[in-house]
């Protein structure tokens, strides 16, 4: 079934692209989430017990966050290069911009696709929702993995 919008095109395109890039950017998500957490369960096991908590968990926690920060910018731009793909936005900067935009919820930028698509944006916004979703719990389970590291550490 497909829902018609009032320009005369189908939702069904932007519903088959919009759902495989959510499921491609989850998966894609957890697996980078769990190679992480090995790094990091490597890093709190390793030669850095030397250091003392406070740096460590600094250390730890910060590489964390601008790791899920740059998997969060791929992510972005798997959106950005499907809006390229199908001429929904007219280049590359605006597509990027369009989809940190969509990704975020920020809700600012004067950007903006055309009705045939505007479904795929809205799906990217769940997307965000759903990829912040796992990475705030990540990160909590980061912290509280530092945290509990650095008291054993400092005994």
């Amino acid at each position: 079934m497909t829902m018609e919008l009032g320009n005369g095109g189908g939702w069904s395109t932007d519903l088959a692209w919009g759902l495989s890039l959510i499921v491609l950017n989850v998966v894609f998500h957890a697996i980078s989430l769990g190679l992480i957490n090995k790094a990091v369960a490597s890093r709190l096991s390793g030669s850095l017990q030397h250091w003392h908590h406070v740096f460590l968990s600094v250390y730890v926690v910060g590489g964390t966050a601008l790791s899920t920060a740059m998997l969060h910018a791929i992510e972005v731009s798997s959106w950005a290069t499907a809006y390229r793909l199908l001429g929904a936005l007219p280049d590359r900067q605006s597509a990027m911009l369009y989809s940190m935009n969509a990704m975020t919820s920020y809700g600012h930028v004067n950007l903006y696709l055309a009705p045939r698509w505007q479904m795929m944006g809205s799906l990217e916004a769940l997307n965000g929702w759903i990829l912040f979703g796992l990475t705030t719990a990540f990160l909590f389970a980061i912290v509280q993995k530092a945290w509990s590291h650095s008291g054993r550490v400092e005994r």
